[in-house]
């Protein structure tokens, strides 16, 4: 059996071809469609979750809420100013992703934020095209649609999809086709995808300078260097200078979630590998990570690319850092089934009978465990049937949200935000602090509303990932915030239905 090159780009091990019959049922152009075909039905698949959830308050001001005021300013020809983050505050002064304004033309089409949650689940299926791509070369068709699979259907990606909209959505494909790239060692092609890296998000600068360290071992060493040197310094220029430079602070917003509890740089870094895996819900999410490869990923060089992001989420004191939820996996999914395939072509090049064995059992237990997962994690949502039940409570909400105005000034519960962000100026009620000091459930000097409409919910979310009641402060504080709106400054009840209530303010406050 002939080695595989980028010449011979279909060369497949028996144990893996089609029969022979099924094969020629095949059209020419199978395997070119094969990547398309599985982002057409994952982008289907992403878009349904994250709509119904719309549908069902269950996104949030933070942070659909914030990235869609941050992309209307961007169609409007403005400066990304975002009123849910605070008053004139610059949200480049909370993460650097200026790439979202390639958002605004569409926003602009469809002022919306269902169109943002298309858009993030159209890049987010975009990315299997690539990996698919290289499975097919490598390995064969149908160890292609178990990677497809294994990343369409794995817990980091349905994560993100299920959670709101978020700047990761574009790192993403290009991460991915820059995967490829390295995979075929086409050096210049990956490093062309992962340059923008540096305008999605501060930290991503450090993948880039991964991607580079990979090209140095492996290929042309100046180039690697080069870029590892380009991403350590776009990332340092971004959090030292443009982020105080934008934040109303004058600092980088998130410095806090990095702990200083050891005095010096040195030291920390020495004890980083110990506090990695401290509490152990870190270690769990470490091996989590790379279970859509049946931990293969680990075999492969590739997965050092994972490192930057693997290592800030660990040494982060933010505990949303260290689990599953949310969208902070999403960029590790490409850099595991790049592993995956990495590993099982490195196998196959073997050209031994027990070699072509290993590859197709580690697929079919890539293939289990994709299945065996989805029951723990938002897709299985699909399948529940409180998905596609409108309950009372949330036809109450919607005709409450129409009671107010286009262009209206709403204080709104955190759930209720993006319901009114497309059209009205809003902010998160009781409003959240952007001073992270500041952040504490019992303060007493809380600003004074000033918005015309405050809209409350005092039911507690209940779908996934919310496990921790009322945000962003405890009900009783938001339910004294709300009866000091109407005791104090000046707000009469319009309406209240199912633990909803709508405000207005009639006079001016005393």
């Amino acid at each position: 059996m002939r080695a595989y090159t980028d010449k011979n780009i279909q060369v497949v091990p028996a144990v893996l071809r089609l029969p022979r019959r099924a094969s020629a049922l095949l059209p020419a152009g199978a395997s070119a469609l094969l990547p398309w075909a599985w982002a057409a039905g994952l982008c289907f698949l992403y878009a349904t979750v994250a709509v119904r959830r719309h549908a069902l308050l269950r996104t949030t001001g933070y942070d659909l809420g914030i990235f869609e005021q941050a992309v209307r300013a961007y169609a409007e020809l403005r400066a990304p100013v975002v009123p849910l983050r605070g008053e004139d505050f610059n949200i480049l002064g909370d993460h650097f992703h200026p790439l979202l304004a390639v958002l605004a033309p569409l926003y602009r089409l469809w002022p919306s934020p269902v169109c943002l949650l298309l858009a993030q689940s159209a890049l987010l299926a975009l990315a299997v095209v690539p990996l698919a791509r290289w499975a097919v070369r490598a390995l064969g068709r149908r160890a292609a649609h178990v990677v497809a699979a294994g990343y369409g259907l794995s817990w980091g990606i349905a994560s993100a999809a299920a959670f709101d909209f978020h700047e990761v959505a574009l790192a993403v494909p290009l991460l991915a086709f820059s995967l490829e790239a390295l995979g075929r060692r086409r050096w210049g092609a990956a490093v062309a995808w992962a340059a923008p890296l540096l305008l999605i998000k501060e930290d991503l600068g450090l993948t880039l300078a991964a991607v580079g360290v990979y090209i140095a071992l492996k290929g042309p060493r100046r180039l690697g260097c080069l870029t590892a040197a380009g991403g350590l310094l776009g990332s340092l220029i971004e959090i030292k200078l443009l982020l105080p430079a934008f934040n109303p602070g004058g600092g980088y917003a998130h410095g806090d979630n990095l702990s200083d509890g050891y005095g010096s740089l040195l030291s920390t870094l020495a004890h980083a590998p110990l506090d990695a895996l401290r509490p152990d819900i870190k270690a769990m999410t470490l091996i989590l990570v790379f279970a859509p490869s049946a931990l293969l990923a680990l075999r492969s060089p590739l997965s050092l690319i994972a490192v930057p992001t693997l290592g800030w989420r660990m040494v982060s004191d933010n505990g949303f850092h260290w689990g599953t939820a949310f969208h902070y996996s999403a960029i590790l999914m490409p850099v595991v089934l790049a592993g995956l395939i990495d590993a099982l072509a490195a196998w196959r090049r073997d050209g031994h009978p027990v070699a072509a064995r290993h590859v197709r059992a580690s697929l079919a237990t890539v293939l289990a465990v994709t299945v065996v997962m989805i029951p723990s994690f938002p897709l299985a949502q699909l399948a529940q049937r409180a998905t596609w039940r409108t309950t009372p409570h949330i036809e109450a909400a919607r005709e409450l949200l129409a009671r107010i105005p286009d262009g209206a000034t709403v204080a709104a519960s955190n759930r209720l935000v993006p319901q009114l962000t497309a059209r009205c100026t809003v902010v998160v009620f009781p409003t959240f602090p952007v001073d992270s000091k500041l952040y504490a459930y019992d303060r007493k000097d809380f600003p004074a509303p000033t918005t015309e409409w405050i809209l409350h919910d005092a039911q507690a979310p209940e779908a996934w990932p919310y496990k921790v009641g009322h945000w962003p402060y405890p009900l009783e504080q938001q339910e004294a915030e709300l009866a000091a709106a109407r005791e104090k400054y000046g707000y009469r009840l319009v309406a209240a239905r199912d633990g909803l209530t709508l405000l207005r303010r009639t006079t001016t406050p005393r």
